[in-house]
């Protein structure tokens, strides 16, 4: 019997279980071992502040290494590019859309929100990006699972299949004008139309590993062994590409990082960028790209990555460090 560890999180648990789908129809019997990481308790604070995104990752970790779990689920953005001796990411399975998407009831459109329009993220990443094209804009952090991010621009708390109950009037956690998040998570949660626009590449790039999903395993064990086979070859290599920019960068919830792989043949187009504060109270962005085989994912990484940092990304990596509480929001709500 394969256990495989999972946060207990409605959209965790839709991953683990099409986890588990594919390894029965291997012929594996599975059954899910749901736990609460750090990640999951601490709503009251950035990651920024408290670890960065490894928080969800820790728990699951620690069942794989006392042997309470063979494997465990995560969404690859949240895996820290840093893995404990011994563990593998021993399987990519076939990416979803790994875009951005934009939930605003009213505007509908980035284009359309209204000036200082309050706009929920406790992305970074996607926070300068905003920033850097709407200065104006004031950035909200909202944690939370997806239904509760999302309830915050709808002003109702949205369930699978419909909305459950809308706030009162006056509650301080109502709506705001629009939230961002993954694209992926509201699809597999079937909540795809809530979204009132994708947001392209070209203007939101995703986190290293987005809409793709990270089996963990304990290297050479039986749950590694039984995984291996569910890797997604191009979907590994573009993910690969992307953490290797986040490794070089030493990158996390402090550092605002995206990037984006797409193969193209036996190449990769690899895209990334680095953001924070400019030191006058807005936000640079610097952004780089490289074409590389797809035969060796790392290298054109860590060779986007240096690209970044030849651009002027080090002093701007350094600054990010050193404030990550300082990312500029005018009317910061």
């Amino acid at each position: 019997m394969l256990r495989i560890g999972t946060r207990k999180s409605a959209l965790a648990l839709w991953q683990a279980e099409r986890v588990q789908g594919w390894l029965r129809e291997r012929g594996h019997a599975c059954e899910l071992v749901p736990m609460s990481t750090e990640g999951d308790r601490i709503l009251d604070r950035s990651l920024a502040e408290v670890g960065g995104k490894g928080l969800f990752v820790k728990e699951l970790e620690q069942a794989l290494s006392e042997r309470r779990a063979d494997l465990a689920v995560h969404s690859a953005k949240d895996v820290p590019f840093a893995l404990p001796e011994g563990f593998a990411l021993s399987a990519f399975p076939a990416r979803e859309d790994p875009r951005d998407a934009l939930v605003a009831p009213r505007a509908k459109t980035f284009a359309n929100l209204p000036r200082g329009a309050r706009v929920g993220t406790s992305s970074l990443r996607r926070a300068v990006q905003l920033l850097a094209e709407r200065p104006d804009l004031a950035i909200v952090p909202v944690r939370g699972n997806v239904q509760t991010r999302l309830a915050r621009a709808t002003g109702a708390t949205v369930v699978r299949g419909g909305v459950e109950r809308r706030p009162a009037e006056g509650d301080p956690q109502g709506p705001l004008d629009a939230v961002v998040l993954a694209l992926a998570g509201l699809r597999r949660l079937g909540l795809e139309a809530q979204v009132t626009e994708v947001l392209a590449v070209e203007f939101s790039l995703p986190a290293p590993g987005q809409g793709a999903l990270a089996i963990e395993t304990v290297r050479g064990s039986a749950g590694f062994l039984a995984t291996v086979p569910l890797d997604d070859a191009q979907t590994a290599q573009c993910v690969r590409a992307e953490r290797a920019v986040l490794a070089r960068l030493a990158g996390g919830c402090t550092v605002p990082v995206g990037a984006h792989a797409v193969l193209e043949g036996d190449r990769i187009w690899l895209r990334a960028l680095l953001g924070g504060p400019d030191g006058r109270g807005g936000v640079k962005v610097v952004r780089a790209e490289r074409r590389g085989p797809a035969a060796e994912p790392e290298a054109l990484g860590r060779s986007v990555a240096e690209a970044l940092l030849d651009k002027g990304g080090a002093p701007l990596l350094e600054a990010a460090r050193s404030q990550a509480e300082g990312l500029p929001a005018p009317k910061r709500a």
